[in-house]
C-alpha cells in the first residue's frame, strides 16, 4: 500500500503543473481566461484578452486589443500594443503593466510588482499598491486616493513620431496617495498634488496643491 500510494501521490504532483500551465495562442481573434481557472501564457494578435474574475494566468500579450482583468485574478504581467488595460479590484500582478497606444486603469486593493508604463495614454490608479513606478510620454496620470506608487514617476520628452501632442500632460497625485522617489519631469506637464499626499523631491515642474477631492479642471 505505502508504495502504491507514493506513486499515485507522484503522479498526481506531477499532473497538476501541466493542468495549471495551460496556454492559449492566436493570430486572429479573442481569448477568454475562464474564472477560476488556471492558465499559462495568453497571446494573440489580433483579438482582446478577457481574464475573468478570479482566474490565474502567466504573461497575458496582444498586439492589437484590449485587456481586462477581473477582479481577485492572478496574472504574471499584461502588454499591448493598440489597445487599453483594465484591471478590476484586488488584483495581483506580478511584474509590469505595458500599452503603447492605450490607456492603463488598476482599481481599488491591486498590486503590481513591476512597472506601469504607456506612451500615448493615460494611467489611473485606485488604492492601488505599485512596487515598480510609472512612466509615459503623453499620457495624464492618476495616481488616486489611498495609491502607493514606490518607484517615483517619469515622465519622458516626445521625440521623433511622438513630436505631435496637442496638450501638456496632467499629473494628479490624489487624496492620501504617496509616491517614493523622485517625480522627474522631462516636458512640460501640470502637476497637482493634494495636501494629504506625500511625494519624492520634483524636477521639471512646479506642483499646485489642492485640498478637494478633485483637481481643478481645466
Amino acid at each position: 500500500m505505502r508504495p502504491r500510494t507514493a506513486l499515485l501521490l507522484t503522479l498526481a504532483l506531477a499532473a497538476t503543473p501541466a493542468l495549471a500551465q495551460q496556454e492559449i495562442s492566436k493570430v486572429n481573434g479573442s481569448i477568454t481566461a475562464e474564472a477560476g481557472q488556471a492558465y499559462g501564457d495568453l497571446d494573440t494578435v489580433n483579438g482582446s484578452i478577457r481574464v475573468a474574475d478570479g482566474a490565474t494566468a502567466e504573461d497575458a500579450s496582444t498586439v492589437n486589443g484590449s485587456i481586462n482583468v477581473g477582479d481577485k485574478a492572478r496574472v504574471d504581467s499584461l502588454e499591448t500594443v493598440n489597445g487599453s488595460i483594465r484591471v478590476g479590484k484586488d488584483v495581483q500582478v506580478r511584474k509590469d503593466v505595458e500599452t503603447v497606444n492605450g490607456s492603463i486603469f488598476t482599481d481599488r486593493g491591486t498590486t503590481v510588482g513591476g512597472r506601469i508604463e504607456t506612451v500615448n495614454g493615460a494611467i489611473g490608479l485606485v488604492a492601488t499598491q505599485l512596487a515598480g513606478g510609472i512612466e509615459t510620454v503623453n499620457g495624464d496620470i492618476t495616481v488616486g486616493v489611498g495609491s502607493h506608487v514606490k518607484g517615483g514617476i517619469k515622465v519622458e520628452k516626445p521625440q521623433g513620431f511622438r513630436l505631435n501632442v496637442k496638450r501638456d500632460p496632467r499629473v494628479i497625485i490624489g487624496p492620501n496617495a504617496i509616491v517614493d522617489g523622485p517625480l522627474v519631469f522631462e516636458r512640460p506637464v501640470t502637476l497637482y498634488v493634494h495636501t494629504s499626499a506625500k511625494i519624492g523631491a520634483v524636477t521639471g515642474a512646479t506642483a499646485k496643491p489642492f485640498s478637494t477631492d478633485t483637481a481643478p479642471a481645466e
